[in-house]
C-alpha cells in the first residue's frame, strides 16, 4: 500500500488591506485576486514537480473549488472534481464573519493559541469533531495505492493530524496546526503506518 494524501489550503480571499474576517462554513467568498495567483502556484508546482492526482477532493466553498480546479487545470489530465463533506470548513457560531480582532476581544488570545496549537475549538464553534476525525481515519484505512489532492480551509485540515496518534505526536514540533492560505501538507501511509511528509509547505510563485 502507498496512498498520499495531498492537503491543500484556499487562496486567499481578502485584498491587501482589507481587515481579515473569521469566515467560514457559512460565509463563501470567492478567491481574492491574490488568492488565484497562489492557486496558480500550486498548480504549476505540483506539474512541475510530476505529481499526478488520481482524485481530487474538495469541499463545496467557492474557494475551495476554485482553487481544486485552478490546480487540476495544470495537470495534463486531470480527474473530475468531488465534493466532499468532511472538507467543509467549520461554522464559527457568533463568530462567523466577525473582523478577526472583534473574535480577539470576545474569546481571548490564549483560546484562538489553543485551537491553532490542539485543535480545542472555542466554546460556540460548531466543529463536528467526532465525524470528521472518522472521515480521516476512514481515508488513512483504505489501503489502496493512490495519490489524492484535497482542497479545503484552515479550520478543517487540521483534523488529519489529530486523526492519528503518529501524525499528532509528529505535528507537535510544529510551530502551529494552521496551513497558510496557498499552502499545503502530505500525509503518506504505507504498510509501515502513518507519515507527516510536510505541512505548511507555500509554493514559491
Amino acid at each position: 500500500m502507498n496512498r498520499t494524501l495531498v492537503i491543500v489550503r484556499h487562496g486567499n480571499t481578502f485584498s491587501p488591506g482589507e481587515p481579515p474576517r473569521r469566515i467560514g462554513l457559512r460565509t463563501d467568498p470567492p478567491l481574492a485576486p491574490s488568492g488565484q495567483v497562489q492557486a496558480r502556484a500550486l498548480g504549476r508546482w505540483f506539474a512541475e514537480h510530476g505529481w499526478r492526482f488520481d482524485r481530487i477532493l474538495s469541499s463545496p466553498l467557492r474557494r475551495t473549488r476554485e482553487t481544486a480546479e485552478t490546480i487540476g487545470a495544470a495537470q495534463a489530465t486531470a480527474p473530475p472534481i468531488e465534493p466532499s463533506d468532511l472538507l467543509a470548513e467549520i461554522d464559527h457560531g457568533v463568530d462567523e464573519n466577525r473582523l478577526e480582532s472583534e473574535v480577539v476581544d470576545r474569546i481571548g488570545v490564549q483560546v484562538l493559541a489553543d485551537w491553532d496549537r490542539h485543535g480545542k475549538a472555542p466554546e460556540g464553534w460548531k466543529v463536528e469533531r467526532a465525524a470528521r476525525l472518522g472521515g480521516w481515519r476512514e481515508l488513512f484505512a483504505q489501503g489502496r495505492d493512490d495519490t489524492l489532492l484535497l482542497v479545503t480551509s484552515n479550520g478543517a485540515a487540521r483534523f488529519a493530524l489529530l486523526a492519528d496518534a503518529v501524525l499528532t505526536a509528529q505535528a507537535g514540533a510544529l510551530p502551529s496546526l494552521k496551513l497558510r492560505t496557498g499552502a499545503f501538507g502530505m500525509v503518506e501511509i504505507t504498510e509501515a503506518g502513518v507519515r507527516l511528509a510536510a505541512w505548511d509547505v507555500r509554493p514559491d510563485r
